[in-house]
């Protein structure tokens, strides 16, 4: 008999869907018997269970009954277009931060997902557990180094206010290839969508954008840009497609030249400081033996 999968099970495509390829990695959020929601990526599709595949770790791991892990949620911000000052009034609302479970829990034979998934209409929220959210931060991640900087909080307890006093010691020159690197390699793929098919995807083009000058901006400032409002009408436009693709390369050339210039002129260090982070996570777990 096989046993319905848990929310949080890590589980590989078998067959692809519109839009997810064959062999994709994705995390299950609900369902059960035959038929399973699972994120990827954070888009959740509708999956048989037979054309799942679960990891092997998962496979093996003994059924954890976690229950509502809501109330351990430390930190919640608004993020996505709403933060970058690209919303419009049709923009859902998209909530990103951490959660500390109780020790118990963490130290039990079923351990506590990696992270929480929740979808109502035009909202969607992501919370990370709070060691996978310092790891992720400490190698730069970008979705989660603008989290640490959103400027709308929206839950921010004392061990959340904690971890933001520290945001500092997250920033590294790792950012250049986190952010830069990563940039450069899609953008390649994004003129060779345009060669291929005539067209690109305008809404990536304008993340990638975001991210040459969030980038750029943290290099030079130590400060990781979340609200590009100054920005937001030359970006809205190479979205709608009001901008020739000369133009918009053009602009991310320049955006290009400046995230190098910053590069080569930076302050920060080379890596970040994780001892003052592990020493919080300490902390943090210190505080959960008693939830």
């Amino acid at each position: 008999m096989t046993r319905d999968l848990l929310p949080g099970t890590r589980v590989a495509l078998h067959v692809p869907l519109p839009g997810v390829a064959q062999g994709t990695w994705g995390v299950v959020t609900g369902g059960a018997g035959s038929v399973y929601d699972v994120s990827f990526a954070g888009v959740v599709r509708a999956v048989n269970r037979v054309h799942l595949k679960v990891a092997r770790a998962d496979a093996e791991a003994i059924p954890a009954d976690h229950g509502d892990l809501r109330p351990f949620v430390q930190y919640a911000c608004v993020m996505g277009s709403r933060a970058f000052g690209l919303g419009t009034d049709a923009s859902d609302t998209d909530v990103r931060g951490f959660y500390l479970p109780p020790a118990r829990l963490h130290w039990s034979l079923g351990g506590v997902p990696e992270q929480l998934e929740f979808e109502s209409p035009g909202r969607e929220e992501v919370y990370w557990e709070a060691g996978k959210f310092v790891r992720l931060a400490l190698r730069a991640n970008p979705n989660v180094l603008e989290v640490l900087a959103s400027p709308l909080p929206l839950t921010v307890t004392p061990v959340a206010a904690a971890l933001l006093d520290l945001r500092h010691a997250f920033l590294s020159r790792l950012i250049v290839t986190t952010y830069g690197e990563y940039v450069r390699a899609q953008l390649r793929r994004l003129e060779n969508e345009r060669r291929t098919h005539g067209e690109v995807r305008l809404k990536h083009l304008v993340h990638l954008l975001r991210l040459l000058i969030s980038g750029a901006h943290a290099l030079r400032t130590g400060e990781v840009l979340v609200d590009v409002t100054p920005h937001r009408e030359t970006l809205l436009a190479i979205k709608r497609g009001e901008t020739t693709w000369a133009e918009a390369d053009a602009w991310q050339q320049a955006l290009q030249a400046e995230f190098e210039h910053a590069a080569a002129h930076t302050r920060l260090p080379e890596r970040p400081d994780v001892a003052r982070v592990e020493a919080w996570l300490l902390d943090a777990r210190r505080a959960a033996l008693d939830w």
